[in-house]
């Protein structure tokens, strides 16, 4: 577990957002070497290291995304502030006062603050609703346009959120930014390790795509490039168990196991390969929670109707305050996520992805 630990941490303290994911795919390209037969890498920057079957002729391709939300750096103006636009989901209402780092193309990494008005100075209406990105601005500290160049600082740049990994409570939550998802990557990374000594009946394909934030755009290319027979797309599930989020007609709770998906906003799981999962899980006594989401979608969207179709589904863990500066997971949930993949690829050979197609 403490080998986990730092793998998550690791991965999350990498910046990478939508389109600027080399640093992230430079620190898996270390983790997949050692516990993979081949590196595979995609012109987009995907990378994922194969395990070759040793009896069987079919792929199942395990898909996390290197990338993570965040912000582009659009203007300077001439007293030092940066504006921005938003690269992948944000509301806006947790966006202000919060630390960001800026990377210059250098690779310098520059600390920032996105800027507030004190509620001193806000009409009751301002207070009533959320600020429009257009207006927001990165303070630096810093009071002139050629000041903020002098660092390095250009229109262009990569903006992440800044937020310290930690472990929280009881020692079972962790906190840290980009869990969406790194944890994907340190779960393709955790099963390649749980079954470099196993001989497998199917070829083992695992790793992470680019884009995902942006509109899954990396999933296609590596799905075009890799032809899976099966593919399972590694992604965060939404948490149901905190104030204002319980009583919806979701029960997904931290510690209660991973999560597989039925159907999000571009995939309904594939219902062959549903019933196999369901059936593992019960014969390796791993508890699974299940869940739909209508208001998003995972890589699997794009991996499902690659080639002549690929069936497809995605497993994950549920995720506190996701697409926000800070998110939280539960270490037992990641465990038994990656006990739940690597149980499922044990399972698989050319008879049973001959049974889960219909």
């Amino acid at each position: 577990m403490a080998d986990s630990v730092k793998l998550l941490k690791t991965l999350t303290d990498i910046n990478g957002i939508s389109g600027f994911e080399y640093n992230v795919k430079s620190k898996m390209k270390e983790y997949l070497e050692p516990v993979s037969d081949e590196i595979i890498e995609d012109n987009l920057g995907g990378i994922f290291g194969k395990k070759n079957a040793k009896n069987g002729s079919k792929t199942i391709l395990i898909a996390g995304h290197l990338d993570e939300i965040g912000f582009m750096v659009t203007r300077i103006d001439d007293d030092g502030y940066i504006k921005f636009t938003t690269i992948g989901g944000w509301w806006n209402q947790v966006m202000l006062s919060q630390k960001v780092t800026i990377t210059t193309d250098e690779g310098k990494e520059i600390r920032g603050i996105i800027g507030s008005k004190p509620p001193h100075v806000l009409s009751p209406e301002e207070r009533k609703k959320p600020v429009d990105v257009k207006e927001m601005f990165i303070d630096i500290g810093v009071d002139n346009k050629e000041a903020v160049e002098g660092l390095g600082i250009e229109i262009g740049n990569m903006v992440t959120p800044y937020s310290e990994f930690e472990t929280l409570g009881d020692g079972n939550y962790l906190t840290a930014k980009a869990f969406d998802n790194r944890f994907g990557c340190a779960l393709s990374v955790d099963v390649l390790n749980e079954l470099k000594n196993d001989e497998l009946g199917i070829n083992l394909v695992s790793g992470a795509t680019v884009q995902e934030e942006v509109g899954l755009r990396g999933a296609k290319v590596a799905a075009n490039k890799i032809k899976p027979d099966l593919s399972i797309a590694v992604d965060v599930g939404i948490a149901y168990d905190t104030p204002g989020m319980k009583g919806q007609d979701h029960e997904t709770k931290l510690g209660n196991g991973p999560l597989v998906l039925l159907m999000d906003g571009t995939n309904i799981g594939h219902v062959g390969f549903r019933k196999f999962i369901k059936n593992v899980a019960k014969e390796k006594g791993i508890d699974v929670q299940w869940d739909n989401i209508t208001g998003g979608g995972t890589d699997a969207g794009s991996i499902h109707v690659a080639n002549e179709g690929t069936p497809t589904i995605s497993i994950g863990v549920p995720l506190r305050y996701m697409h926000s500066n800070v998110s939280i997971l539960h270490k037992e949930d990641y465990l038994n996520a990656v006990k739940l993949v690597a149980e499922i690829v044990k399972a698989l050979n050319d008879e049973t992805v001959k049974n889960i197609m219909w």
